[in-house]
């Protein structure tokens, strides 16, 4: 698919320190939620690195920041403090305006419960954040929607309405919309969460596919079969990254590790 220009936004180079190819650059990234019952904060000095290329999950017990950390690589939501460049942009420093604008061209979002309007057809919800970002001609937009699902093998059921599809196809639709723009990051939260196994599988090989094709996805996962198949995994635990690695290397197993994460280390 060709890349298209994206909006002129404020940018800032990747820093000297990062290797050549990184995608996402998180330096002492903190988040506190504040309430009428005091603060909370779900991100405690995070920092991480993510390449051009890679397939990374992001695992943990619940409440350890996965969700919040995503969203902040998003833009959905913004930093107490620290710093996010991600796709050769300072996202931090962008109103919600511009946020919304560079998101829509270099960021698809997956999430479990598909999302999906529920009064257009499977076509139409893939056409909308090129309807959004105009990044492709009205006339355009059809056909391009129409070669992605046909990609993901979902060109027949194009004039389809979500509710009459089955859990996986949903979530097929639902990875074809984050394509839309050609978005060189792709970011999933809990995307098989919702599926039977032989539906998770599908999506997860979609996924691989879409590596073998040179995106970058960072994945929210519970499954610990299908993180132990990424290229790299980060365990969080009380806000903190406490450790990466690549499966099974190192010798350590990938089942003592997830109970590591498990245990909150």
């Amino acid at each position: 698919m060709p890349m298209n220009s994206t909006p002129n936004l404020p940018a800032t180079p990747l820093p000297s320190t990062q290797q050549e190819g990184c995608l996402i650059c998180l330096r002492n990234l903190v988040k506190t939620y504040v309430g009428s019952e005091g603060s909370f904060t779900a991100l405690r000095g995070i920092d991480l690195t993510v390449n051009t290329g890679e397939f990374v999950s992001i695992v943990g017990k619940s409440g350890c920041g996965k969700s919040t950390l995503i969203n902040m690589i998003t833009g959905i939501d913004r930093p107490t403090s620290g710093e996010i460049t991600v796709a050769n942009t300072a996202i931090h420093r962008l109103n919600e305006e511009q946020v919304a604008l560079w998101r829509g061209a270099n960021v698809g979002v997956i999430f479990q419960f598909f999302q999906l309007l529920p009064t257009l057809t499977a076509i139409e919800n893939v056409m909308l954040p090129m309807d959004y970002s105009r990044k492709f001609s009205i006339s355009q937009r059809p056909a391009r929607a129409l070669a992605i699902l046909e990609q993901l093998g979902m060109a027949e059921h194009a004039h389809k309405m979500p509710t009459t599809l089955s859990g996986g196809q949903q979530q097929s639709i639902a990875i074809a919309r984050s394509l839309a723009n050609d978005p060189p990051l792709i970011v999933a939260d809990e995307p098989t969460g919702n599926l039977d196994s032989q539906s998770a599988e599908l999506v997860f090989h979609l996924f691989e596919q879409l590596v073998d094709q040179g995106k970058t996805i960072v994945m929210v996962t519970h499954d610990r079969e299908l993180a132990e198949h990424t290229r790299r995994i980060v365990i969080l635990s009380d806000g903190k990254v406490v450790t990466e690695y690549i499966p099974q290397a190192n010798g350590k197993s990938v089942g003592e590790h997830f109970r590591k994460s498990q245990n909150g280390i």
